[in-house]
């Protein structure tokens, strides 16, 4: 769905949105309209504390130099995506400043009751609106990754045991917590806990294994993990072409040569599209991605990781425009597998 900025932070509503408007609109079916008005101001206000819980993460990581790459909102909650995981204190500090958010949203909102007289229509759906931001910040405060509550719980053991070790443990808290509640949803029909349940566990699992190869990478460079055996495309080079060197290699990923420079990069996705849309006889240059990503050699590859993520399968490792290599997911994949056996592979040369 759209995307806003607020605060200089892109927020994005997920396309699930539109399933909780579509169930909204059902829902109010046959309610009166003061029922279904209340209900509605209740809903919107609710997700716009959700967005200040966000922000008041998003807004603490920047006093301690940390930008957040966006904000996405789902129909269950928002997620801030920093640009890189903070030191144990200030982890702990961004951490809490969620939950302190609704817990003053909520002191504001029942003082407001105090202090104000209004009718018992608006009084009702303050009142929701303050408990439920109690809820809310509770609910985020439960020691169970990656919520609020396990990301402090990881920051205070990272702070004694380092990072790997708090992070399995938070994990393992993550996924337990997770297990009951997915027990209790199921004894006591509450799908929606079930569904939370299951996001908590696989949340919890997924962090564990980046928070693990964040560990098994920090230190190292790019050079380290890069593919230096690999096959290259003449920029005049037919789809038919590729064709032919897809079939006959391993190799899923072409960088595009124009001499010694690098143009472009033919994937596996570029390459499915060009066949469907121009035939073989198409030329990969009007067809390759022009803005792949480069990746420094000596970059540590930790570091490197986001990058990773945006550029998709396949990032070329360049230095002074010469390409030295190709990182994919699949050789990070087995570089982890043999880090994990203890095994550190030495750095490759950088001739060419």
């Amino acid at each position: 769905m759209g995307e806003i900025s607020l605060f200089g932070v892109p927020v994005r509503f997920h396309f699930t949105f539109l399933f909780l408007i579509a169930f909204l609109v059902a829902a109010g079916i046959g309610s009166g309209e003061a029922g279904m008005a209340g209900d509605a101001l209740f809903v919107i206000a609710l997700f716009l504390c959700v967005l200040l819980h966000e922000l008041g993460h998003a807004l603490t990581a920047k006093r301690y130099g940390i930008r957040t790459l966006e904000i996405v909102m789902y129909p269950i909650g928002g997620v801030a995506r920093l640009e890189k995981q903070a030191e144990p204190r200030p982890e702990l500090i961004i951490a809490i400043a969620g939950p302190m958010v609704n817990f003053v949203i909520a002191g504001l909102l029942i003082g407001l009751m105090s202090a104000v007289k209004i009718d018992k229509a608006a009084e009702d759906v303050v009142r929701r609106i303050a408990v439920a931001n109690i809820y809310l910040a509770v609910f985020n405060l439960l020691p169970a990754f990656p919520m609020d509550g396990g990301r402090i719980l990881r920051a205070a053991v990272a702070m004694r045991r380092g990072e790997q070790v708090a992070t399995r443990i938070a994990a393992q808290i993550g996924r337990g917590l997770a297990v009951l509640m997915a027990i209790y949803g199921i004894l006591a029909g509450q799908i929606f806990l079930i569904l939370i349940a299951l996001l908590v566990f696989l949340a919890a699992t997924q962090e564990g294994a980046v928070s693990e190869g964040r560990a098994l990478t920090a230190g190292l460079p790019v050079r380290s993990a890069m593919i230096t055996e690999f096959h290259t495309l003449p920029h005049g080079s037919t789809l038919r072409d590729a064709a032919k060197l897809l079939i006959a290699t391993t190799q899923q990923d072409f960088p595009v040569m124009h001499g010694d420079q690098v143009v472009g990069l033919l994937d596996r996705v570029s390459f499915v599209r060009g066949m469907a849309a121009e035939g073989p006889e198409a030329y990969v240059s009007a067809v390759m991605d022009r803005a792949f990503v480069s990746l420094d050699p000596n970059r540590d590859l930790s570091e490197s990781m986001q990058d990773m993520a945006a550029a998709g399968a396949c990032a070329l490792v360049m230095e002074e425009g010469r390409l030295l290599g190709l990182l994919t997911r699949e050789n990070i994949s087995e570089f982890l597998m043999i880090r994990k056996l203890g095994i550190t592979p030495e750095p490759a040369a950088t001739s060419v």
